[in-house]
């Protein structure tokens, strides 16, 4: 199973029926990404928005009804091209170097995105239905890494080894958000014991290692 944006069935927004319209939706898009950088979205104005994009205010709202609207295209622009980059990474990193650097991955971009998923955290609160399909995005992604660990192991993984998966998944998007959202310490996200905690904890939690090195016994068993 890849990864892609299907959590959301159609892109927020108005109907874009012509190229031109197309372009300045997507300008829009990344222009809040690049405003969210350095402010919080509730601090960002439409008007501030679409001056940034070089468009009218009245350009914005030829293609979203409100800044929630505007925000859920945000965030299936975020399942989209956090898809792509994941399925690049699994297929282009090692198997024995994959954990450390998807745990790297998730953390940079979070980290670089840290204004972007506290509105969403923050929008979470007051729309629960809003997270459904982001908790979907992250049991797909431990879907995602089961699959691949089972095809190294040439097995299908236990339920005990996939449910540990599971939760290393859960205890590491967890103290992200709670990293973003409170701040807590002492540890933080711009620090490199952040990132080797965090990997380290899914490891132990996993068994990583223990799963790794049953594979290499194996493959000697069956080469010998």
């Amino acid at each position: 199973m890849k990864l892609g944006n299907k959590h959301l069935i159609e892109i927020p927004g108005l109907s874009i029926k012509q190229n031109r319209s197309k372009r300045t939706y997507d300008a829009l898009i990344k222009t809040g990404f690049q405003l969210l950088k350095k402010r919080d979205f509730t601090a960002i104005t439409v008007a501030e928005l679409s001056q940034s994009a070089g468009y009218s205010v009245g350009a914005f709202y030829a293609r979203f009804r409100s800044k929630d609207e505007f925000f859920n295209a945000m965030v299936a622009h975020h399942f989209e091209t956090r898809g792509v980059d994941l399925e690049h990474l699994f297929t282009t990193v090692q198997i024995n170097v994959l954990i450390d650097e998807l745990i790297k991955d998730i953390v940079h971009y979070y980290w670089v995105n840290q204004n972007f998923w506290r509105a969403a955290l923050v929008r979470s609160m007051r729309d629960p239905d809003f997270w459904t399909p982001i908790r979907r995005s992250g049991h797909d992604l431990a879907t995602r890494v089961i699959g691949i660990l089972s095809e190294q192991n040439d097995r299908t993984l236990t339920d005990l080894e996939q449910t540990n998966i599971r939760f290393a998944f859960q205890i590491t998007l967890g103290t992200i958000n709670n990293t973003i959202i409170n701040r807590p310490g002492p540890i933080f996200m711009n620090q490199r014991l952040f990132v080797e905690g965090l990997a380290r904890a899914f490891r132990l939690v996993t068994d990583y290692d223990s799963m790794m090195k049953k594979k290499k016994r194996v493959n000697v068993k069956s080469s010998a």
